[in-house]
């Protein structure tokens, strides 16, 4: 399963958009409140990331047949990591759409 692949690239995307803005002029004003949100980003992308491979490594276990794991605990957790990750591309597509609309503003 290669879901991570798709985070992993909106993750770069979204801190090369943010090192290019923090290029700008008044780059010193905004670093502290830039940090926490990327922070809060970063946690949030990880928690996605870790919700898909604990998703994935009970899938496993359930097809080698262990007892402890449920079909019903699979479908649930794999439903829930794949929106979880619908919801952080969402979140990418709005980010990039209003960089673009910064970006184009005219000074």
């Amino acid at each position: 399963m290669t879901v991570a692949n798709p985070l992993t690239s909106a993750l770069q995307q979204i801190q090369s958009m943010a090192s290019e803005a923090a290029d700008g002029p008044g780059a010193q004003a905004g670093a502290t409140e830039s940090g926490s949100f990327g922070a809060a980003l970063k946690a949030s992308l990880d928690k996605v990331s870790n919700d898909q491979k604990a998703a994935e490594g009970e899938a496993k276990a359930f097809e080698v047949g262990a007892s402890n794991v449920s079909l019903n605990d699979v479908m649930i957790d794999g439903q829930k990591a794949g929106i979880g990750f619908q919801f952080a591309l969402q979140v990418r597509n709005k980010l990039v759409s209003a960089y673009n609309d910064i970006m184009q503003m005219q000074v």
